[in-house]
């Protein structure tokens, strides 16, 4: 039986492998593990089955040269397309080398076949939300009348937070804004994770906020795939803030972007949506104060026509009334004689009626006609019971006196 070593048989390997893969291959694989080291980047690339088993593994290697190459024909956009969780339709050449193994040595990227799966997770992701009645939810959030307190989701170091920041610290209408960040990666693989968390700190201080912003600056479309999961989508449209975003493309439309109440291009397009808004509010206030100082003369000059009349009515008014109590006083004046002349006249009557009567009840006239008094101590008794045994009694008559004892 004929032994081999190691070296032999992987020699032999080689040798079969270059007479079958004399040419290069294209092959998809989604990006297990990225590394770079002195312009090389080295691969892993894996083939997930259902529930992500593991159904094939391989390595593989970008050398330097042909990173250059690549990157002249794609631009930044190669940098993103080389990041895990993505999957990479490439061309490849299979190499076997004795000491190092086997290895896939990258000559070409398709990006268009990343792109198209990103947009088929992106559909699925929209249609999800769609169903589950969250993907107008938080547009249909009212906005405050003033957004002053906001807080802000991104990087510390962006770009384009520093331009969002600018633009409101030195906006031309004076107005202040309290912006408190929530720091988070806005792109690479933990961007998503910590996107989440970050969504999480600001809804459980969602009181102190009056809108969340989300801001980023520019870079490769691929970076945008953070910003298109479903987790951050359902993150976003529960979240109990109007949430504005801005992260820097002009074209390219995420699934964050859907379910925001408001979605900007850019981050300084954020902050002149905030100073617009409240622009609007202040012009509002501007134009109920005309308003009301317009409103204020009308009814001024209203009550002064009114008054103006009231003066007039009541000068005519007086004039009028004089008038008449001058006519009434002439004719009182003319009056007062006979009138005087006639309340005497009737007063001498009544005198006279008086007199009478009290010259037809005077004690004297009755006595004369045949009545007496009687009366005792000084006092007249008109009741027998007036009178005791013993009392002396005196009678005036007529004709003078009769005193008699009882």
């Amino acid at each position: 039986m004929h032994v081999y070593n190691l070296f032999d048989l992987n020699e032999h390997i080689r040798r079969v492998m270059a007479l079958n893969f004399q040419q290069p291959l294209w092959i998809t694989a989604e990006i297990a593990q990225s590394g770079q080291s002195r312009g090389h980047y080295y691969l892993d690339l894996v083939q997930k089955g259902e529930g992500d088993d593991l159904l094939a593994q391989a390595q593989a290697v970008l050398w330097a040269s042909d990173y250059r190459r690549l990157y002249k024909q794609l631009g930044p956009q190669l940098d993103a397309l080389l990041r895990e969780g993505l999957e990479m339709k490439m061309q490849v050449r299979v190499d076997f080398h004795e000491r190092f193994g086997f290895k896939l040595l990258i000559a070409d990227i398709d990006p268009a076949h990343t792109f198209g799966q990103l947009d088929l997770q992106r559909r699925e992701t929209v249609r999800t939300l769609r169903e589950r009645g969250l993907l107008d939810r938080n547009r249909n959030l009212p906005l405050p009348a003033v957004l002053q307190r906001i807080a802000v989701i991104t990087s510390a170091g962006a770009a384009g937070f520093q331009d969002f920041r600018e633009h409101l610290a030195h906006n031309a209408f004076g107005y202040t804004f309290d912006c408190r960040l929530f720091e988070a990666s806005v792109q690479g693989k933990n961007a998503r994770a910590e996107l989440c968390a970050a969504l999480e700190r600001v809804a459980a201080q969602s009181a102190d906020f009056d809108c969340l912003v989300v801001v980023r600056g520019g870079g490769a479309r691929l970076d945008l795939a953070a910003f298109d999961g479903l987790d951050l989508g359902e993150a976003v449209a529960q979240m109990p803030l109007p949430v504005l975003t801005g992260i820097g493309h002009d074209i390219d439309e995420t699934v964050l972007d859907m379910v925001a109440h408001a979605a900007l291009k850019t981050p300084t397009a954020v902050a002149d949506f905030l100073l617009q808004h409240n622009l609007f509010f202040e012009n509002g206030i501007l134009r109920l104060a005309e308003q009301t100082r317009q409103a204020g003369a009308y009814c001024t000059k209203t009550a002064q026509l009114t008054l103006q009349q009231l003066e007039a009515t009541v000068r005519w008014s007086a004039r009028e009334r004089l008038l008449a109590a001058g006519r009434n006083l002439d004719a009182m004046q003319e009056k007062i004689p006979e009138t005087t002349r006639q309340l005497l006249h009737r007063r001498a009557l009544q005198l006279d009626q008086a007199a009478t009567i009290c010259q037809a009840f005077d004690p004297e006239k009755v006595l004369q006609r045949g009545y007496s008094i009687t009366m005792k101590d000084g006092k007249i008794i008109s009741r027998p019971s007036d009178a005791i045994p013993g009392d002396v009694l005196e009678t005036r008559l007529a004709g003078g006196k009769i005193t008699s004892r009882v």
